[in-house]
């Protein structure tokens, strides 16, 4: 389960969400900046605001937060680029 925090118009943002659909993936988009459940859940949760953010809850439910748009990418082309 993996879901991108971000802002709209966040030129890394951006960057990470070209990634995501290169990849043709199907990862949810939360607006930190316009809905206060997904600002709340970003600071509280993630312990900064900061995005783009990648929430990565993993099947035993433990949960990564990735902040920086380079590491993201890198993940997922790891993670998925040879799959597609």
């Amino acid at each position: 389960n993996i879901v991108l925090y971000q802002f709209q118009q966040c030129p890394v943002c951006v960057k990470t969400r070209r990634q995501i659909r290169r990849l043709a993936l199907n990862i949810e988009n939360r607006d930190a900046r316009n809905d206060p459940q997904w600002n709340q859940e970003l600071i509280n949760d993630g312990g900064k605001y900061q995005v783009p953010c990648l929430k990565i809850t993993a099947a035993d439910g433990s949960v990564q937060w990735m902040y920086e748009s380079t590491e993201i990418n890198q993940y997922l082309d790891e993670k998925f680029a040879a799959s597609n």
